[in-house]
């Protein structure tokens, strides 16, 4: 058993320490935030304690930092010290956009350092979470990392061209999706349906779906197909969706995102 810390409680940083404290592999949880009441909420929900940056920096054998990237220098600045004091062994777990192994190696030296990109549904034990580690993490590391993690979802390790090529779909993508369910909904509301009743039958649809193409494999058209009766309503529906560029601006969207980090 280990002790757990997070420096920045936000969404995704207090999403994965309720992963963590849900584990039952953390010994403690330490939680440090700008705002303390959110710490302090978090403590509420997952039995840890909150501290200070430096408590985390000197007690925690892994160090999750959960800052905004222009916060970064400020809050390293803060806890340089404390690290550079240490005689033990701690992994620095980055959930940090646009920070690649490479630079986060120039900011903290030579230490194990795991590079993490966790989505929004994480934060309900659905999300997909993809990591990359550098020469410095050691199996067993890399393994408790990956238990700690377990109960938010998808926990994949990968490359990190792979990790920003997927940047659009996973952790974009929950926008995306957002936005698609809020215009499903507004369609069935101008039809008549009430407005909670729609969006409930759009997310279970939408989340039926999904199940479906995961659990059988089947490629999406496949299944589009399979959905479209001759001369029937889904066609008129899809032709409607192809002559305003549906998929394209689908597949816009996500290539911008992936742009834009570079």
């Amino acid at each position: 058993m280990k002790t757990i810390g997070f420096i920045g409680t936000g969404n995704m940083g207090g999403a994965l320490a309720k992963a963590a404290a849900k584990s039952g592999r953390a010994d403690r949880i330490l939680l440090a935030n700008r705002t303390a009441e959110k710490a302090r909420k978090l403590a509420e929900i997952t039995g840890g304690t909150v501290c200070s940056n430096n408590t985390v920096a000197k007690e925690a054998e892994y160090i999750f930092l959960g800052v905004k990237p222009q916060m970064l220098n400020e809050m390293l600045e803060g806890i340089k010290a404390d690290l550079e004091s240490r005689k033990d062994r701690y992994v620095i777990v980055s959930m940090i956009a646009g920070r690649n192994l490479e630079a986060l190696k120039k900011l903290f030296g030579e230490v194990p350092i795991i590079r993490c990109t966790p989505n929004m549904p994480t934060a309900v034990g659905h999300g997909t979470t993809l990591f990359v580690v550098n020469e410095n993490v050691t199996e067993e590391e890399k393994q408790y990392f990956l238990q700690l993690m377990q109960p938010s979802g998808s926990v994949e390790e990968t490359d990190e061209h792979t990790m920003a090529a997927a940047g659009g779909v996973k952790g974009c993508g929950p926008a995306f999706t957002a936005m698609f369910v809020e215009a499903l909904a507004d369609g069935a509301v101008a039809c008549g349906l009430p407005r909670a009743k729609a969006i409930k039958y759009a997310c279970e649809m939408l989340k039926g779906t999904a199940e479906m193409l995961l659990i059988t494999g089947e490629h999406p058209g496949e299944l589009k197909d399979s959905v479209c009766s001759p001369g029937g309503s889904t066609i008129q529906g899809v032709r409607v969706l192809e002559e305003n560029n549906f998929r394209a601006a689908v597949m816009n969207a996500v290539i911008a995102t992936f742009e834009k980090k570079f």
